[in-house]
């Protein structure tokens, strides 16, 4: 199901063509067949409708979204997996205009999807750079930087690995 070697926009929408499908690649991409409440790891799962899960310890609802650059967008996944290619794959870096006529939706939206895969993307390589800092750097800074990254392992790598499969 995951697929590495787009070659354009429409292989995408073939290998996504429904908000379903894509909702699918991403529950198996987080949890691989096995859900896990992004409340309480030890927590049993309910199942419920229109792609949700309850979470038996907190009862709250949650999907595969939850923790991702997706959560909270009204924006759809296969515009946001379009958008990841694009940005990953050109060599010159593309507007918030093209990419909004791209995807047919404002700039403004197209914008604030620049900003966060943009940032998610840049994650992997913050991560390689905090692991090549040199021993004679001040200790603060090297106990922020790890700080930062135990958090962003924690709920962004899964995604962030995924960001990296678009890369060529």
């Amino acid at each position: 199901m995951i697929n590495t070697d787009f070659k354009s926009i429409s292989e995408i929408i073939k290998a996504f063509p429904n908000e379903q499908a894509c909702l699918n690649h991403l529950e198996t991409l987080k949890w691989n067949g096995i859900v896990v409440s992004p409340f309480d790891a030890n927590s049993k799962v309910y199942v419920c409708k229109k792609n949700r899960y309850r979470c038996r310890t907190t009862g709250k609802y949650f999907n595969a979204k939850n923790d991702t650059i997706f959560y909270n967008s009204k924006i759809e996944l296969q515009k946001w997996f379009i958008a990841i290619w694009l940005i990953s794959v050109k060599q010159k870096s593309i507007t918030s205009i093209e990419l909004g006529k791209t995807l047919e939706i404002t700039q403004k939206s197209a914008w604030y999807m620049i900003k966060n895969i943009k940032a998610y993307l840049e994650l992997d390589s913050i991560n390689k750079k905090m692991t090549s800092v040199e021993q004679n750097t001040k200790k603060e800074r090297v106990q922020k930087l790890n700080a930062i990254e135990t958090v962003v392992e924690e709920k962004k790598l899964p995604l962030a690995e995924w960001l990296e499969q678009f890369k060529k």
